[in-house]
Parts: C-alpha cells; structure tokens; sequence
C-alpha cells in the first residue's frame, strides 16, 4: 500500500527535481532573455511546489504562507521584466 509519504518521497519530490534541474538548463542556455525569464520564473514555481510538498509532509502550515509570498513576489518580478523587455522593443 503506497502512502501519501512514499508517494511525495518517490514520484513527487523526483519529478520536481528533475525538472528544476532542467529549467536551470534552460535559464543558462538562453538563447534569448525572454526564454530566461520564462525559465527564472519556472524555477520559483517549482520551488513553490517543492515547499507545499514539504509543508505538507511535516505538517509545518506556515510554510504555505511562504510560498504563498513567493508567488506573489514571482508574479510581480515577471510583470516587472516583461515591462522592461516590452519598453526596450519600442526603442
């Protein structure tokens, strides 16, 4: 019988690492500096996903207010580079 523990353990936590490991790629290679932000704010959704599972497995409910900031910063700093990028094409 698999538990939600074994589950977050060997399948959530993997996936989420794999494909951290993948956007980290990703944000280095470029080619272009949109991909990259795309890519920076892949790697702070994942994160946020890595510390719901966490707060979830040790039952730590604060956590999720963190994450929940995190987004909030994520989402401002995309709207703030997609700004910057938007600003940059009209020069």
């Amino acid at each position: 019988m698999i538990t939600l523990d074994t589950y977050f353990d060997y399948v959530i936590l993997p996936i989420l690492s794999i494909s951290a490991l993948l956007v980290f790629i990703r944000l280095l290679k470029g080619p272009a500096v949109v991909d990259r932000v795309i890519a920076l704010d892949l790697i702070i959704t994942i994160g946020i996903g890595i510390i719901t599972v966490y707060s979830i497995r040790m039952d730590q409910k604060v956590l999720l207010d963190v994450a929940i900031i995190l987004a909030l910063i994520a989402f401002l700093g995309t709207v703030a580079f997609s700004y910057y990028i938007e600003k940059q094409k009209d020069d």
